[in-house]
């Protein structure tokens, strides 16, 4: 019964984790530019650039100046395989 349990358990973590989604991160620090698509960020002497969107939540007013923290997840926008390209195969013809 016990070993049951458990496995119920582990099952559910486990499908928690997977439903999550990306891992998110976060940055805090003072506004430096608001634009439609992006917002930039100072977090000590680098400055970050976070894209937002239409569907970007914003609490309160957002302008230059204002101590924030803004929570985002990366995402691929295009994805190259390397290797691939070692592996064509030579197309001259050998005498």
């Amino acid at each position: 019964m016990k070993r049951g349990m458990l496995a119920v358990v582990a099952l559910l973590l486990y499908a928690s984790v997977a439903i999550a989604g990306p891992k998110s991160y976060q940055v805090t620090g003072p506004v430096l530019e608001v634009k439609d698509d992006l917002i930039i960020i100072q977090k000590g002497s680098e400055k970050w650039e976070i894209a937002r969107d239409k569907d970007t939540k914003i609490s309160g007013d957002l302008k230059v100046g204002s101590k924030v923290t803004a929570y985002y997840t990366m995402k691929a926008v295009r994805v190259e395989n390397k290797e691939e390209a070692k592996a064509k195969p030579d197309t001259k013809k050998k005498k």
